[in-house]
């Protein structure tokens, strides 16, 4: 891109917005500002302008600033509930130490827009200046109101590391991944962590890059409170009209609660089908030995479960693991004495065994032996015994509403 032509044709320089809609209100509650630039009839995107290393930051600055107040004087006569979202690179935001960037903000202040409408979208990737200054400008920023939001995980090994140091008011998460059919569990797994990290920091999850009915219902899942992306509404030169949508996601809505609402049934159902089973033959087999109750489970659950054990309630396994593979039942003694109370909710779903004298069927995980997904049934046999019982991925996947 010709850095000449775009600085020397700046009337054709100017703003598109893609409008960002919210879970709670099913309307548009911001924009995103996006660069465009017109030349021979056509409208081009300005992103490698900004992202083009060979181009001066005096240059981008210089276009970047001119995109921003022909934004924000449009925003100007949006209702002042709307946020306006500026993607901000570090070397852009550092330019003039951050200062020329903040005074224009604050001219826009005078004429009747609260900074607290303004979300800075920030990226510091290869950033090669001092990551503390830059930071200390992002505080800078948020004594007017400014919120901060973190770009995309994409494969940037520092993304957590950077949520805690800044602990934005917004993380955005790119979903292109999700147009893979290589994406698997891991992925997933990132995301349900970001969500309880989000929530540890009081951040909201904006879903960018939605383009298909699953990727929005993904986001929706997976505790998103914003989205955006194609599929929702492109970026265009004019706002919209803010309920635009607001039928439509409110049907979306309601398939993706009747999903779910299923989906927890079966898991419900399935959780009833256990504690009846395991409680019923717990029972015939009270005065019986580890043995012969390892030996009555598996006659009526060989095909449903893959592994069994007894765990003392501080974690210390008191079993040999009987162990379902390829050739058939076997038994691991070199568990007994293994302690699992670091495991996640492990010592939380004791207490709660304990005290309601009821099973737990366990949401899905990765076992960190055999890799596959699976689900873990808890029973209190006796005040000091739980037995667990290790469902596999092939029974839930027939059961398909368990996953």
């Amino acid at each position: 891109m010709d850095a000449l032509e775009i600085l020397s044709d700046l009337e054709n320089v100017f703003p598109y917005f893609q409008p960002i809609f919210s879970a709670d209100e099913q309307r548009v509650i911001a924009y995103e500002v996006l660069g465009r630039y017109k030349t021979e009839g056509t409208v081009i995107s300005l992103g490698p302008f900004f992202q083009d290393d060979q181009i001066p930051d005096e240059y981008k600055f210089e276009v970047d600033l001119l995109l921003v107040n022909k934004a924000l004087e449009k925003a100007l006569g949006l209702e002042e509930d709307i946020f306006i979202f500026l993607n901000r690179n570090a070397e852009l935001l550092m330019y003039g130490h951050g200062e020329p960037f903040l005074q224009e903000l604050l001219a826009y202040e005078k004429k009747g827009l609260s900074l607290r409408r303004i979300v800075l979208e920030i990226s510091a990737r290869n950033y090669s200046g001092d990551l503390n200054q830059f930071d200390h400008l992002l505080q800078y920023y948020r004594t007017y109101g400014i919120k901060i939001a973190i770009a995309s995980i994409d494969s940037d090994s520092h993304y957590f590391e950077r949520i805690g140091q800044l602990e934005p008011d917004i993380l955005k998460i790119n979903l292109q991944a999700l147009k893979s059919t290589a994406t698997g569990v891991n992925f997933n797994d990132v995301l349900f962590t970001l969500s309880l990290l989000a929530r540890k920091i009081g951040a909201t999850l904006l879903f960018e890059n939605i383009e298909m009915s699953y990727q929005l219902q993904f986001a929706w899942k997976n505790g998103g409170r914003y989205y955006q992306g194609f599929y929702l509404h492109p970026p265009t030169a004019e706002f919209i009209q803010r309920d635009l949508l607001k039928h439509r996601l409110q049907e979306k809505f309601h398939d993706f609660i009747a999903y779910e609402k299923r989906k927890l049934e079966a898991v419900y159902t399935t959780a009833e089908y256990f504690q009846n089973s395991v409680q019923e033959i717990v029972i015939k087999n009270k005065s019986a030995g580890y043995h012969d109750l390892f030996q009555a489970l598996i006659k009526k659950m060989d095909q449903i479960v893959f592994r069994i054990y007894v765990c003392d309630e501080d974690g210390f396994q008191k079993s040999a693991n009987i162990f379902r593979g390829k050739d058939g039942w076997s038994i691991q003694s070199d568990y007994i004495q293994k302690n699992w109370s670091w495991r996640p909710y492990f010592l939380e779903n004791i207490i709660k065994m304990r005290h309601e004298q009821k099973g737990i069927l366990s949401d899905l995980y990765c076992d960190i032996e055999t890799g596959e997904t699976i689900r873990t049934f808890s029973f209190p046999i006796n005040g000091e015994d739980y037995l667990f019982i290790d469902i596999p991925y092939q029974y839930l996947f027939e059961h398909d509403q368990l996953l």
